[in-house]
């Protein structure tokens, strides 16, 4: 053994325990790393997976909530509306009547392969006149008072013979309250009911809709087709929306929160939880939400409400007996002067005693000036019958005033309008393929219209984009004869119309609203489509 080995030995002997751990802590290593290539190369092969966490469910947060809390609270005041009415079967009559919106029943021909279901749903066996039916229409509606008293649209409960009123936290089987009407009013289409409950009820909290501004975050609540306790969320998209013509009292809040059949007579909320318009309306062509819907500003409802709870349950509008061009016309205000100039003043009217004429522009009401139609007419229709107002106004360029005192619109209008007395029966409307509806002049309409009794019909309503509309006729005019036949009653107009045919000309002298009988008839002409 030479020196070299003796050295390495000696070391080896001196530090063998070091040694050892070294060989040890090599070997440890190299059976550590063998271990996790063989598992990495099971777990691929179809290892089960042991180590995956279990999912948990975390507590509720609190997020944005807005919505939910309005809704929580709103719910409980909003009530669905369930209404009976009899009509006529369209069946029997061998034609078919599309439904009204916030109906569930259609009809159909004789021969319809549903008349089977028709008569078992709507119980045309089993002894029911089979002339008639029973149509059920659904409808919504927001206690706002807890002594029961609801609001909702008129065209919900009219003509109903039974009203049911279901609240949002009863069994949906329960059959509702049956409810009674306290007034309805027809310029709003606003009405208001109660049921009598044993204690009382949650009402909803009115807004101040003139606050809303356009943009502003609104929620829909209602019974869309039924389903009750439905919230629908959207904005306001525009104000002060006038879509129904002739309609002066219907300026309605404009929304994209969806409205269904069957929300009418909801309410349209506010972000504070207030209501800030009754839901009204819809503009579609499918009779389901196409984005436009439109609600009653909640000012007006609360206007109109108050009225109908009164001894009388009427509106009444005040009134001066004028009529004005509608639509703003540049050229009337450099030839007249700012302000809202008369076209028509009505014989015997208030306007007619306090010395106002045709082409007179009023420019202010007790002081206040006067910017359009609409600003005139809500101002004096605010006010009670047999007030007085103080009206400026200009005439051939000079300032004048004058005292007026305000009566009634309904009263003052009633035969102009070809609408009837409070309380008086009045006559079925009489339908027209020409588009539009009309009412035999009685001898009471005749005396306050200025023509002969029995002589001409009445318009009652004009259908939008109907040959009536085209060749200009509109609500108020009497038509006098058709194609050189004279018209005497509602019967004889039906009678000539049923005889003409598509591609026919057809001549109306009519004696226009506003003009005066001895020189106001004029001819309307157009071929009948």
């Amino acid at each position: 053994m030479d020196s070299r080995e003796s050295a390495f030995l000696a070391r080896f002997r001196a530090n063998r325990w070091a040694y050892t751990l070294t060989i040890l802590a090599t070997l440890a290593v190299g059976i550590l790393i063998g271990t996790v290539i063989s598992y990495g190369v099971k777990g691929k092969e179809g290892q089960k997976s042991s180590d995956a966490t279990p999912l948990t469910i975390p507590a509720p947060q609190q997020l944005s909530n807005a919505f939910a809390q309005i809704s929580k609270q709103l719910e409980p005041s909003v009530v669905n509306i369930n209404t009976e009415s009899t009509i006529k079967n369209p069946h029997r009559r061998g034609r078919s009547v599309r439904p009204d919106p916030d109906q569930d029943d259609q009809g159909g021909e004789d021969d319809s392969p549903f008349q089977d279901f028709f008569d078992k749903f709507f119980g045309g066996q089993g002894g029911q006149d089979p002339g008639t039916i029973r149509q059920h229409s659904l409808g919504s509606g927001v206690i706002v008072d807890s002594k029961g008293y609801i609001v909702t649209n008129r065209h919900v409960v009219e003509k109903a013979d039974r009203i049911r009123v279901k609240l949002q936290d009863e069994n949906p089987a329960s059959p509702g309250h049956d409810a009674k009407v306290i007034g309805t009013d027809s310029e709003t289409d606003l009405a208001v009911i109660k049921i009598d409950f044993d204690k009382p009820l949650p009402a909803a909290k009115l807004g101040n809709s003139d606050g809303m501004e356009v943009g502003d975050w609104v929620l829909a609540i209602g019974s869309p087709f039924g389903l009750q306790e439905t919230v629908t969320a959207g904005i306001v998209s525009a104000k002060g929306r006038n879509i129904v013509p002739n309609k002066q009292f219907q300026s309605f809040i404009q929304t994209d929160a969806a409205i269904n059949p069957g929300n009418s007579g909801g309410p349209l909320v506010n972000m504070a939880g207030e209501v800030i318009g009754i839901n009204t309306a819809i503009l579609t062509e499918t009779s389901s939400y196409a984005g436009v819907g439109f609600a009653m500003p909640s000012n007006t409802v609360a206007q109109v409400y108050n009225q109908l709870i009164g001894p009388e349950h009427r509106v009444a509008r005040g009134s001066i007996g004028i009529e004005f061009s509608g639509q703003p016309n540049p050229a009337i205000a450099r030839i007249y002067g700012s302000g809202v100039t008369v076209s028509t003043v009505v014989s015997g009217s208030p306007a007619e005693e306090a010395g106002l004429k045709v082409g007179d522009t009023i420019t202010a009401v007790d002081g206040r000036d006067v910017k359009s139609g609409d600003d005139l007419v809500a101002d004096i229709a605010s006010r009670k019958p047999g007030s007085k107002a103080k009206l400026a106004f200009v005439r051939n360029a000079k300032k004048q005033e004058t005292t007026v005192t305000i009566a009634d619109r309904s009263k003052l209008f009633a035969a102009r309008l070809g609408d009837e007395d409070e309380g008086q029966e009045a006559e079925a409307p009489k339908a027209s393929k020409f588009g539009l509806t009309v009412r035999s002049v009685t001898s009471d309409l005749a005396d306050r219209l200025g023509i002969a009794a029995g002589k001409g019909v009445v318009v009652s309503d004009v259908k939008q984009q109907s040959f009536a509309e085209d060749v200009g006729l509109n609500r108020g005019d009497v038509i006098l004869e058709v194609n050189k036949q004279p018209v005497n009653n509602a019967e004889d107009f039906s009678k000539i119309e049923s005889s003409l045919k598509s591609g026919q000309d057809v001549v109306f002298l009519v004696r226009q609203r506003g003009s005066r009988a001895q020189d106001g008839t004029i001819f309307l002409a157009g071929t009948l489509p």
